[in-house]
């Protein structure tokens, strides 16, 4: 079997880069999105030959569509998208600034609505594009307001593109993943801010330093497993919660 072309947004970090490198270990290419372009490339540059970096703002329709014509122009088709790029930025609604919020919808929801866009013309039968979202849509998560809202609409578009994709035997499915870290990994935050949204869960019942933390390594199987389902299986919403281990 041929290797398959995989696609991840917001690739130079955190989950992104992870799957990267879970999925060139198992032979696969990877085209690696991301927004600073410095972060891909130094994955990429890890990652060898079966790695293809591009600096690409998901958030601007540009950048995107010229990302894909890079992709189209190397690889010709592609055979999964991973729409995980997304900012993560508490605050409250009435504190936000223009900029936060447009930041964080046009990321976290218009960048995945792009994506998807200019992956379906590339992807085949047998195709797969999966939406990374977050647990805080079930979730009572001060200071996430916006977040959580941008993620609910990236689960709705993603139920109403599955059905759209059907027909042509594209795939169509959103994980809804909770907390997970890597080592290392730091959170570029004002101290201040961080404190009022560590005591704003808490006071809604959320022990965040307590609350059990699943690794990227560990996760990757999960999207592994989504993109080897058989022909006949259709998986529409998953949730990956952490737990301790025994």
């Amino acid at each position: 079997m041929s290797s398959r072309v995989i696609v991840i947004t917001g690739a130079g970090v955190g989950l992104g880069r992870a799957l990267a490198r879970r999925f060139v270990a198992d032979g696969e290419q990877v085209v690696l999105l991301g927004r600073t372009a410095a972060k891909v490339e130094a994955v990429a540059e890890e990652l060898g030959e079966a790695a293809m970096a591009i600096g690409c703002d998901v958030a601007s329709p540009e950048s995107v569509n010229a990302a894909f014509a890079l992709i189209a122009e190397r690889h010709g088709r592609i055979d999964a998208l991973i729409n995980n790029a997304a900012i993560y930025e508490p605050f409250t609604v009435a504190e936000a600034g223009d900029e936060q919020i447009l930041n964080i919808v046009n990321t976290n929801l218009s960048g995945a609505i792009f994506c998807a866009r200019a992956a379906i013309g590339l992807l085949n039968a047998g195709g797969h594009i999966i939406n990374v979202s977050s647990e805080s849509v079930g979730m009572t998560f001060p200071m996430l307001n916006i977040y959580a809202a941008a993620k609910a609409g990236l689960e709705r578009f993603g139920e109403g593109l599955r059905h759209e994709l059907e027909p042509d035997g594209i795939r169509v499915t959103n994980v809804r993943a909770g907390q997970m870290y890597e080592e290392g990994k730091t959170w570029d935050i004002d101290p201040g801010v961080a404190g009022r949204f560590m005591q704003a869960t808490m006071a809604v019942g959320l022990n965040l330093r307590e609350r059990p933390i699943s690794h990227y390594n560990s996760v990757t199987d999960v999207f592994r497993n989504l993109l080897d389902l058989p022909p006949d299986v259709q998986v529409g919403t998953m949730h990956i919660g952490a737990r301790r281990p025994a």
